[in-house]
């Protein structure tokens, strides 16, 4: 049976899904959960994808990605095989754990993408329990059932407390992983406020439209000349075909250059600095911008031990969430790399 033809393309947007073999649980406990979002951070350190929205449920998950270098195939595949393998010794188990390749839809971008995201954060809502089952929203959207005020309070405590999506890190209640990238739809969307109204109203309004009723082939999301401008010009290559390993985007030369002109001194002034962060800085950006392995960047910054590397590079990402003047020089560092 030939394999799924999958739209590779630079810069392109993709919702990707993947559910259970047999549809049976894919997490069994928060470990499972926390092991996941970690093999999310390392595929965007290793293939360079951006992930701008994720919702873990229990037997499936749903991510929005864009793909700077046209590599979508070769990072999915990694992270579910990473996880797989993973999975099975945690659980002792063997087999399939996927129950197929994982599902993607190219996508618009600008509000198409916008919409897309806020389609895959109420995913922990559209349950029939809290009224939102697929024939309950068609209902909702037809103006046919309205939602008691009870039903409503449930609803947006379950959107706002579901600790396995990126909506309360996009909604302003809690503090985003290093790894996920909002700015994009918040500058769509407004900001954390805008964002945050857009979803919630729309959880009390019910679904006007189904988004994927605009769906072409099963593999674009977009108004029609988007669709045909997919189909005339992107190269549609299977994903059998052999990949070589993703080139890397930047350069270590490029990272340190960044963070020197950021911080405005020159790398030997930091490099050693007891207490100083710009070390760990420029080996947390340059694990996410060039693809370099963690001997390769202990080689790089004067002959570290790479479990050094890695030590640095989680300690300094784990202060991120608490440091805000930490995390906006970090931004300000990935902005000049952007500019090289």
């Amino acid at each position: 049976m030939a394999r799924a033809l999958r739209i590779e393309l630079k810069n392109g947007w993709y919702h990707v899904a993947n559910r259970g073999n047999d549809r049976q649980p894919i997490y069994l406990g928060d470990p499972d959960r926390r092991h996941f979002l970690d093999l999310l951070g390392e595929m965007i350190a290793r293939y360079a994808v951006e992930v701008h929205g994720y919702v873990l449920m229990s037997n499936h998950y749903h991510l929005l990605i864009r793909t700077p270098e046209a590599n979508l195939s070769a990072a999915m595949q990694w992270l579910n095989v990473a996880y797989s393998i993973w999975w099975n010794r945690r659980h002792g188990r063997s087999g399939h754990v996927f129950q197929a390749r994982f599902k993607a839809v190219l996508v618009e971008a600008g509000q198409w993408v916008l919409a897309c995201s806020l389609y895959l954060h109420l995913n922990p809502v559209a349950v029939q329990g809290l009224g939102l089952s697929k024939a309950e929203k068609a209902m909702e959207g037809k103006g046919l059932a309205k939602p008691d005020r009870e039903l409503l309070a449930k609803r947006l405590e379950k959107l706002r407390g579901y600790r396995w999506s990126s909506y309360p890190a996009y909604a302003g209640y809690s503090a985003a992983p290093g790894w996920l990238s909002t700015k994009e739809l918040w500058a769509r969307a407004g900001g954390r406020e805008g964002y945050r109204r857009l979803a919630e109203q729309r959880l009390r309004q019910g679904e006007q439209e189904s988004l994927w009723g605009h769906l072409k082939w099963g593999l674009v999301l977009g108004g029609e000349r988007f669709a045909e401008q997919a189909r005339a010009s992107i190269k549609v290559a299977r994903e059998s075909s052999n990949r070589r390993s993703l080139r890397r985007r930047r350069s270590w030369a490029e990272v340190v250059q960044a963070v020197e002109s950021v911080r405005g001194e020159k790398w030997e002034q930091f490099v050693n600095a007891h207490g100083d962060a710009g070390l760990a800085m420029t080996l947390s950006v340059a694990r996410r911008c060039t693809g370099m392995t963690l001997q390769e960047l202990g080689a790089a910054a004067g002959g570290m031990d790479y479990a050094a590397v890695g030590a640095a590079i989680r300690r300094f990402e784990q202060r991120l969430p608490k440091d805000r003047a930490l995390r906006a020089r970090s931004e300000e560092v990935r902005l000049e790399i952007e500019k090289l």
